[in-house]
């Protein structure tokens, strides 16, 4: 028994939220629906080095195609609601409108149904119709300002960091609305579940006018924090959010004088005094390669770690032992390697069933369960409905 099992998801979502949603759901044990244009894939499968980053996005689902701007195809969708639990989808406000494809009557088939509605900028407003994208949501909910070199320009994350975080946030408002025992419309925008991660920082503005400063890997809360460069090339990051933290690592780099200074007791009186703190742990850690670094933290149980690239991600043997990168076959490619279901449960785990399936691989099973024939599914090929 898998923890989400019966519940029937319609994902009709391209990049990247939506879709990832709608993966962490099939991931415990939701029966996820892909659906795509017939003649438009989703644009994942052709994202990154040979399709690879759909083999992850689109696994645990069953892919169909169905041409929603066409009336056949819209009824079809209609009676796949019938059935389904939740409907993901990412287009632009007013789009299922247009295509008569609103919740008024999606919900008129099916009045418990969820429709999962992930937008740049949520479904009303004077921005609710611009193009929408983790980029924008990255600059516009405040984390581009306040990351980078204080004298550098605010700087984006090489990811889709903001899509990341919407996916979680979409997964958890969706098994909210079904906890709810009620159909309803869940509205997201992708920049407020960034916004809301980035911490306090609107209700420090308004108590106290104090905009975020760039730091760099520095941080306004405490020191010594930052990556410091080892011996041999590699690089660590050392954080002393804890007080007993930030005095255990002085002792260890040789400043065991500062523990006793008055602005040391504090995070804050630590961060007036970073370049001395920051400069005392750089010294001592150039000193040394990354496995004396490491080791001697440890005894010192000091908080550190290496700074990882993806070859020391898929060696490292914490991760291993938790299989946070594991193995799948895939039909296509034989054994791939992606990361693991987010979490564990000990009573209904989930699972990697298989990989992202090819383009429409089970139109013909998922809409021959509505009824269809053989013959009825090559007629609508024929005229692009699927």
């Amino acid at each position: 028994m898998k923890a989400l099992e019966g519940v029937r998801v319609l994902d009709l979502a391209t990049l990247f939220a939506g879709p990832m949603a709608a993966m962490l759901l099939g991931d415990y044990g939701a029966e996820v629906i892909k659906v795509e244009h017939p003649a438009k894939p989703d644009p994942s499968r052709g994202h990154g080095p040979e399709g690879l980053w759909w083999k992850m996005l689109g696994r645990n689902k069953r892919t169909i195609t169905l041409n929603l701007s066409t009336a056949e195809g819209q009824d079809l969708l209609v009676e796949l609601v019938r059935e389904a639990d939740v409907v993901i989808e990412n287009f632009r406000p007013g789009t299922l409108e247009r295509w008569n494809l609103s919740y008024e009557r999606l919900s008129e088939a099916n009045p418990d149904l969820v429709l999962a509605r992930v937008t740049g900028f949520g479904q009303f407003g004077p921005y609710a119709k611009r193009p929408g994208f983790g980029t924008l949501a990255e600059a516009m909910s405040g984390f581009a300002a306040m990351t980078g070199e204080p004298d550098g320009p605010p700087t984006l994350p090489p990811f889709g960091l903001a899509d990341g975080i919407c996916a979680l946030a979409t997964a958890f408002a969706v098994m909210t609305a079904l906890r709810s025992g009620r159909g309803q419309v869940v509205d997201l925008s992708i920049i407020e579940p960034i916004l809301t991660v980035l911490g306090a920082q609107p209700t420090i503005y308004d108590q106290l006018g104090v905009v975020p400063p760039r730091t760099g890997n520095r941080s306004v809360n405490n020191a010594p924090r930052n990556t410091y460069r080892c011996k041999d090339g590699s690089w660590v990051a050392v954080s002393t959010s804890a007080q007993s933290i930030a005095e255990r690592v002085m002792i260890l780099v040789g400043r065991p004088e500062v523990i006793g200074e008055p602005w040391f007791a504090s995070g804050s009186g630590r961060v007036a005094h970073a370049d001395e703190l920051d400069g005392a742990v750089a010294a001592w850690v150039a000193e040394h390669t990354r496995e004396e670094v490491m080791a001697a933290f440890e005894r010192a149980q000091a908080a550190v770690a290496p700074v990882y690239d993806v070859r020391d991600i898929m060696a490292d043997p914490q991760l291993a032992a938790l299989d946070a990168i594991t193995t799948v076959e895939d039909p296509e490619l034989g054994p791939l390697r992606m990361q693991n279901v987010m979490f564990r449960l000990t009573g209904t785990p989930g699972e990697i069933r298989w990989t992202g399936r090819p383009h429409g691989a089970d139109t013909g099973e998922v809409l021959g369960a509505l009824g269809l024939t053989a013959e009825d599914l090559a007629a609508l090929r024929d005229k692009g409905v699927v």
